[in-house]
């Protein structure tokens, strides 16, 4: 099996003086996708939780809705191949669109078609903000020891749910929402927050996880704001420990009181 870092040997630069030293460096792997015994697509990925990967891409591409309507999964000892078989029939997309920056990924999914429904509820005090993005810092482990790699995590605002980590911010999803079937965890209150940029196809993933609310510590893109006001998405973008930009429905995070910071249960927008 593969590992999450290697260690490499390098010069380092230090004021004009240059030592030989040993680092780590995450791993990035191809990982082939096999689904029914056809080819799918190649992952360019960290090596880990790979069947929480693909199980998770397949979910928030619409393949599978439920675990049980996979027969199969076999990762083999190289690695580098996760094969799935399903209890039915499915085409592979001739259509597959590269999704936007580095280590992208792949989808078929029309973004017209989507329609989600969020129906819990889920309001912050715009304080309690800070506290889930120092949570974010806090679950970045890989991170913490190479760099180089985005975190994600789906938190109900008290507890982190799940962790996921990868060189790709799609795969960091995908590998969120294969934990979810994988673990049959269930969190009614949806709310994730990721290292990487929020464009159309990582707001179209939080959308099927089910998450109304979708944080970042860095920017959303144009097209992504545009779905967020369409699918009910609250999007926040740019969160630090003491500030955020906060581009739709903002009727889902209200002022705190500095002294009270707490999840507050109202009704959700319209």
């Amino acid at each position: 099996m593969k590992t999450d870092l290697n260690i490499v040997k390098f010069q380092q630069y230090r004021s004009g003086k240059s030592k030989l030293v040993e680092g780590d460096l995450i791993v990035e792997s191809p990982v082939m996708l096999y689904v029914n015994g056809e080819l799918w697509l190649t992952f360019m990925c960290t090596p880990n939780h790979l069947e929480a990967l693909a199980v998770g891409f397949l979910y928030n591409e619409g393949v599978i809705d439920t675990l049980d309507q996979i027969v199969d999964i076999h990762i083999c000892d190289s690695g580098d191949i996760v094969d799935i078989w399903l209890g039915h029939n499915v085409e592979k997309p001739t259509d597959w669109k590269r999704t936007s920056g580095c280590s992208g990924g792949y989808t078929a999914t029309d973004l017209h078609s989507i329609n989600p429904e969020f129906n819990n509820g889920l309001v912050l005090e715009s304080s309690y903000v800070r506290k889930l993005v120092e949570r974010l810092f806090e679950s970045q482990s890989l991170y913490n020891k190479a760099g180089g790699v985005h975190t994600s995590i789906l938190t109900d605002g008290d507890l982190v749910t799940v962790t996921a980590e990868d060189v790709g911010r799609h795969n960091s999803l995908d590998k969120i929402a294969g934990k979810c079937l994988l673990e049959n965890i269930n969190v009614p209150k949806k709310i994730l927050l990721t290292t990487g940029r929020i464009s159309s196809d990582m707001l179209q993933k939080s959308a099927r996880i089910g998450a109304p609310i979708v944080i970042s510590r860095t920017s959303p893109t144009s097209m992504s704001v545009e779905l967020a006001e369409k699918w009910g998405i609250t999007l926040i973008g740019y969160a630090r420990r003491d500030r955020f930009n906060l581009y739709t429905h903002p009727s889902r995070v209200i002022q705190s009181d500095p002294k009270e910071v707490y999840i507050a249960e109202r009704s959700a927008p319209p």
